[in-house]
């Protein structure tokens, strides 16, 4: 493995760690659970900032401008469903 797949896939990793803290952050019952899983959350958050920016300074990460009739016709389809 290269860097560049070492860090998607840590990337990866780090979205899906997210959505758990997020979970367990939002359903804790005890304060002192909510605030460790908080922070958790907050460090997980830094990572995947450290790691996006790494592979944006890399070129390993494709940003690109969407066309605003595409976003608004995802709008369209999700609030059709609602």
């Amino acid at each position: 493995m290269n860097s560049e797949e070492i860090l998607t896939n840590y990337l990866s990793l780090l979205k899906s760690n997210v959505e758990v803290y997020v979970h367990g952050t939002i359903e804790a019952s005890n304060k002192d659970n909510k605030d460790n899983l908080k922070y958790g959350l907050d460090q997980t958050l830094l990572s995947q900032e450290r790691t996006y920016n790494e592979m944006v300074n890399n070129s390993w990460y494709e940003i690109c401008n969407v066309d605003c009739s595409k976003i608004c016709d995802t709008f369209k389809k999700v609030s059709s469903k609602f």
